[in-house]
């Protein structure tokens, strides 16, 4: 049994067509209604719509990525009982529309972080990249976030100082850009000033409590879930580590764990993302795979590839740090003992050929995805040969 082939869409106004995606081979799309604000309520009509469009395309709808929690959830402040509840009524209604998969995060303010967007590889591709060194000098001399030195070691910080010295404004300008890209699915940054004053709101939270708060939002949601045929599949943290003083909490082996025992249900899942796992190395990706193999609801199959100094960026799909053979063939066989077909779509794409004319969502262009697929779906085929 192969996996179920997306690739995700961000709606009528993404430079991707739907025909684009099928072309490359796609069975399904995977998208999500970003036209409407974080917190309200998914109309049945509009969830409706964006189906029709498309399985007029000729693919199917069964993965939603995303349907946010509102930072008042994450900090339970403001209007988080309302947004709860909004997050229950947005749940019925694709469930009636017949959705399966509901792909959410619990990153606070920041839903992945990159210092370059536009990466150029020998190839001449643009890839995403995360330089540590550069993201330390937007978190103290850009950003100036209060008590920011205190978060690097000494060598870090002169680092930070001697390079900070070495940039021009261009330079200063390109990092800021990149770091405060809006959430995907936005053209909107986020400015300095806002997200200083999101970080503030969040500097009583620790690990601790924000766990708690994503314990008591599972135990309202996921039994709607359940009740309508849902399941729920929480992304990793990108990059998976503590940035800009915030917690994180999906991270590491420990995390997931604790997360799919919060509430011990089966429609409490993950999305399981090789590229945000595999940037730690001690993530055991493998193992991580089989250990949690029964709560795996989704999947982005990508590769990053790192170095000692923290740094990373977006390796061709079969050449990272993580082993996407034996990813795969794991993944088979996880499908294989649960009679299932999970879905799964390649992810951060390079920018390469004709797509480096276009503008488009980072890491979203359709050439590179279409390559990282057809690699993907390479393997897949002749494990599953192998395997007969």
């Amino acid at each position: 049994m192969l996996m179920h082939q997306t690739m995700r869409w961000y709606g009528p106004n993404d430079t991707v067509s739907l025909a684009d995606i099928r072309q490359a081979g796609c069975e399904g799309v995977v998208t999500a209604l970003h036209q409407i604000p974080v917190g309200e309520v998914w109309p049945l009509e509009a969830i409706t719509e964006r189906k029709k469009l498309i399985e007029a395309a000729g693919m199917t709808w069964t993965v939603v990525e995303s349907l946010p929690v509102s930072d008042d959830i994450k900090r339970r402040s403001g209007n988080f009982l309302v947004h709860i509840e909004n997050y229950k009524t947005s749940l019925v209604n694709l469930g009636k529309a017949g959705i399966k998969v509901i792909t959410y995060n619990f990153m606070p303010v920041l839903d992945w972080l990159r210092t370059d967007v536009s990466y150029t590889l020998p190839t001449g591709a643009k890839a995403l990249y995360f330089e540590r060194l550069a993201f330390v000098v937007f978190d103290i001399y850009l950003l100036k976030r209060p008590g920011a030195r205190n978060d690097y070691d000494q060598s870090e910080l002169e680092k930070a100082d001697k390079y900070w010295l070495t940039l021009d404004d261009a330079e200063k300008e390109r990092i800021f850009k990149n770091a405060l890209l809006g959430l995907p699915g936005s053209d909107i940054p986020f400015t300095a000033e806002l997200v200083l004053s999101e970080l503030n709101k969040y500097a009583e939270i620790d690990i601790d409590l924000l766990r708690k708060h994503l314990s008591l939002f599972l135990e309202a949601v996921i039994p709607t879930a359940a009740e309508n045929g849902l399941v729920m599949a929480i992304h990793p943290d990108d990059p998976p580590y503590p940035v800009l003083g915030l917690p994180r909490i999906v991270s590491t082996a420990e995390d997931l764990r604790f997360i799919t025992s919060a509430v011990n249900h089966p429609a409490n899942g993950l999305c399981f993302c090789t590229g945000s796992l595999g940037a730690r190395p001690d993530n055991a990706i493998v193992e991580m795979l089989n250990l949690f193999a029964d709560r795996i609801h989704f999947l982005h199959l990508r590769n990053t590839k790192r170095d000692e100094n923290g740094n990373f960026y977006e390796a061709n799909h079969l050449e990272g740090d993580t082993d996407m053979y034996a990813v795969i063939e794991t993944l088979l066989e996880i499908q294989k003992r649960r009679n299932l077909s999970l879905p799964m779509r390649p992810d951060h794409g390079h920018q390469m050929l004709d797509d480096l004319k276009k503008t488009t969502y980072p890491g979203y262009s359709a050439i590179g995805r279409l390559k990282g697929l057809a690699e993907l779906r390479g393997v897949e085929y002749a494990v599953a040969q192998i395997k007969k």
